[in-house]
C-alpha cells in the first residue's frame, strides 16, 4: 500500500512538473513568436536569422524559469547552462537549416514561415523536456533549498 501511495505521489509530481514545463514553454513561445514577428515583419530580416535570435531569447527565459520552478534544481548553473547549450548546439543548426529549407524560395518548398516556426517549437518542446528532465536536471531535481522565514531575523 505504501509503495502504491509513493508511486501515485511520484506520478503526480511528474505530471505537475510536465504542466509547469508546458506553461513556461508557452510563455517562452510567446517571446519567441513576438520577437520573430518583430524581426521578420517589421525589420524584414531573413527568416532564419529572425528565428535564431528569437530562439536564443526564448531559451534564456525558459531555462531560467524551468530551473527554478519546474525542476527546482540546486545544481551548478554554468554546468546546467552548458548542458542546455550542448542541446542547442545540435538543435539550433538543424532547426535553422530546416527553417531556411522550408521557407526560402530557392529550395522550392515555400512553406509559411509561421507554420515552420510553430512545428519547430513543438519539436523543441518535446525533445527539450526529455533532455532537461533526464540529462540537465535528472539527478538534481527538487534539490533547491526552500526559503524559510526565520522569526528571529
Amino acid at each position: 500500500m505504501k509503495k502504491e501511495i509513493k508511486e501515485n505521489s511520484s506520478a503526480r509530481a511528474e505530471f505537475i512538473r510536465s504542466v509547469k514545463f508546458l506553461l513556461f514553454s508557452v510563455s517562452a513561445g510567446v517571446i519567441q513568436i513576438a520577437s520573430f514577428t518583430l524581426l521578420n515583419e517589421m525589420l524584414h530580416l531573413h527568416e532564419w536569422f529572425s528565428y535564431l535570435v528569437s530562439l536564443v531569447l526564448s531559451v534564456l527565459w525558459n531555462f531560467t524559469l524551468n530551473r527554478k520552478f519546474t525542476f527546482k534544481s540546486a545544481n551548478n548553473v554554468p554546468i546546467a547552462m552548458l548542458k542546455v547549450a550542448l542541446y542547442y548546439l545540435v538543435f539550433t543548426p538543424l532547426s535553422t537549416w530546416w527553417t531556411a529549407v522550408f521557407t526560402e524560395p530557392s529550395y522550392g518548398f515555400m512553406w509559411n514561415e509561421y507554420l515552420v516556426v510553430a512545428a519547430t517549437m513543438v519539436i523543441n518542446f518535446v525533445t527539450e523536456f526529455l533532455y532537461d528532465r533526464f540529462v540537465v536536471f535528472g539527478k538534481s531535481i527538487d534539490t533547491a533549498v526552500k526559503p524559510t522565514l526565520d522569526k528571529d531575523e
